[in-house]
């Protein structure tokens, strides 16, 4: 799974990284936790364009938008049937950019929170899906089985495309729903400061070997 990430690159570096004329200004964050609005960039035309849309997809069918706390991840390997995600995998795909994101792992009877980042320079992009509900505009992170490196802290992790598969995800292209290798991420432990939606900082993203 995946319940928060960080994005703290700024709008200008974003854009050069994914090829965007440009990016909605917004503060850098080191906690985003579901139900918060985030970036994510879909296709229009020929081009990738940049949202601001609710983290947790709310289907087209909902009776009520609090399904969305529900569907804050989308299992790669039911997504294609799954009645919550079949429809947006089929039409409304996206990218959903990021520093790095977090996992716990049990230690010592308590979660202790990891930071989990990319090995080199650059960021992150997610599979995700978005979906339109009324007004409201929300989406959900693609997960799939750990690789070997990110078992050691926990058993699933988003799915990390390359730079090379952007297009071809955003496209409906299929075969891309699999753990990134093992050398491309790098982990560390941090503060259990991270616990707390509420906490935003860039301690938060440090390593704390407590």
């Amino acid at each position: 799974m995946c319940g928060r990430y960080a994005l703290h690159s700024s709008p200008e570096v974003i854009a050069l990284l994914f090829g965007l004329s440009e990016v909605p200004a917004g503060a850098p964050r080191y906690n985003i936790a579901p139900a918060s609005q985030v970036l994510i960039l879909r296709k229009a035309d020929d081009a990738r364009v940049p949202a601001l849309v609710r983290w947790g997809l709310v289907p087209r069918w909902a009776r009520d938008p609090s399904i969305g706390a529900k569907m804050n991840n989308a299992r790669a390997e039911t997504v294609a049937e799954k009645p919550s995600f079949r429809e947006a995998y089929r039409r409304r795909r996206c990218l959903i950019p990021a520093n790095g994101f977090f996992e716990w792992k049990l230690e010592g009877g308590r979660k202790q929170p990891y930071y989990i980042h990319p090995s080199g320079a650059g960021m992150f992009a997610f599979a995700g899906l978005w979906e339109q509900w009324h007004d409201l505009q929300t989406c959900a992170i693609i997960t799939t089985e750990a690789n070997a490196k990110m078992a050691v802290v926990h058993e699933r992790m988003p799915v990390i495309l390359s730079p090379t598969e952007y297009s071809h995800w955003l496209a409906g292209g299929e075969g891309l729903l699999k753990a990134c290798a093992d050398d491309a991420i790098a982990i560390r432990r941090v503060s259990r400061d991270v616990n707390n939606a509420r906490n935003d900082a860039p301690r938060l993203i440090e390593a704390d070997d407590g």
